[in-house]
Order: structure tokens, then sequence, then C-alpha cells
């Protein structure tokens, strides 16, 4: 029996190798990041807890009554709420460690003038009740689908 190597089929065969090589990590890259739904705006905001004159922190219950009554009505769709802890500077240049409660929320990018303009109602609500200097925001452009 005559063995014969055919090169061609080889190096045709090692193309085709290389294509799917390259062209597979594209694919599942497009399958992973394809959009997730509509452009929404996520704003997250962090609520201090400690209170300039020395009274106990904003305690949860109270942080809830906030909630229930400031914010659910400004967005009643949903929005989640997390428990954190952070840091910051102080009016006096000291190092301020407290609990916070950090709320986030989305909403439709088409709507973020006037969502903004409760995000901030929201903010000097809760810096007035409980005599706060700030309460902090972000804001990010996301993909979101429900």
């Amino acid at each position: 029996m005559k063995r014969t190597s055919d090169t061609r089929g080889k190096a045709g065969g090692g193309v085709l190798l290389a294509l799917l090589g390259a062209g597979l990590p594209a694919l599942v890259g497009a399958a992973l990041h394809s959009h997730a739904g509509e452009p929404y705006r996520e704003t997250r905001l962090s609520f201090g807890t400690q209170r300039p004159d020395g009274r106990p922190p904003v305690a949860k219950a109270e942080f809830m009554r906030f909630l229930d009554r400031e914010v659910t009505p400004d967005f009643p769709e949903g929005l989640t709420l997390r428990d954190g802890y952070g840091q910051r500077r102080g009016e006096d240049g000291t190092i301020v460690r407290e609990a916070s409660y950090d709320v986030v929320l989305l909403y439709p990018e088409k709507e973020a003038d006037e969502r903004g303009a409760r995000v901030e109602r929201i903010r000097r609500a809760y810096e007035k009740q409980f005599r706060q200097d700030s309460v902090g925001r972000s804001d990010d452009e996301v993909e979101a689908g429900f």
C-alpha cells in the first residue's frame, strides 16, 4: 500500500482551525456582552447615620419611615436598600467612620432630568430631618431589562 501526503489538506485544516480559534472568542464575547435592555440611569445614594449633636445614629426604623415617606412615593416601581459602612473627612479634617444606608434607584434615561430633581428633593429632606452635611450621590448610565 502506497501512502501519499497531501499538504494542501493539512494547510487548509490549519487555516480553518485558526479561523475558528479567532472567531469563537468573538462569538462568545458577543453572547456574554449583549445588550441587557433599554438605557437606564442608576443613581446611588449614601445616607450617613452619625448625628452632629452626639445623639445616637439614625436607627433602621427611623430610616425605613423616611424611605416610606420620602423615597417610595417618588420611585414606586422599586429600589434596592443596602447597609453600608464608609468613611469621609469631616469639616475639622478628622476621619469620620459611620454606618450608612445605601439606596440604588433605576429609572429610564429619558426621565433622568425629572427623576434627578426628585433625587435632589430627597437628599435635601434627609439632610434637614437628620441634620446631615450631605447625602452622597453617584449616577451611571446603564442598560436594564425587566
